[in-house]
């Protein structure tokens, strides 16, 4: 059975918004030179976050699972615009431990358990009612 889960936002004035996500709240704004007043980073910076950190998260669990050492691992994504949207994604894996054969593993794993990045790969459907 398909669980759903919820995300709240609510418009600030300018370009910034709040956004209620789980027992957190969190700010995306714009910055200053386009309209808005750089109280938080932009929403497509959230999106390159959600896959920084779903896909270091999903490294971890990978570790833990397959009992592999994990030390200093660190997750950057590029976004690559293409007019008013990405066109590509780059995950950079940085880690001081394990080798390389392994760490090739961990990332084939978190590749499979990331949610963010898997959701990105299938193409959801996007649906806008009124409410």
């Amino acid at each position: 059975m398909a669980a759903e889960r919820t995300v709240h936002a609510e418009w600030a004035g300018g370009l910034k918004a709040t956004v209620r996500a789980g027992d957190f709240d969190l700010v995306a704004d714009e910055p200053a030179s386009v309209g808005g007043t750089d109280a938080g980073p932009q929403p497509t910076e959230l999106l390159l976050a959600s896959i920084a950190s779903c896909f270091t998260l999903a490294m971890a669990y990978s570790a833990k699972k397959y009992d592999i050492p994990l030390a200093n691992l660190a997750v950057d994504v590029t976004g690559r615009y293409d007019g008013p949207q990405f066109s590509s994604f780059r995950i950079t894996v940085r880690a001081g431990s394990p080798n390389g054969e392994h760490l090739a593993k961990l990332i084939s794993s978190a590749e499979r358990v990331c949610y963010v990045t898997r959701t990105l790969r299938a193409s959801p459907e996007i649906e806008i009612v009124t409410g």
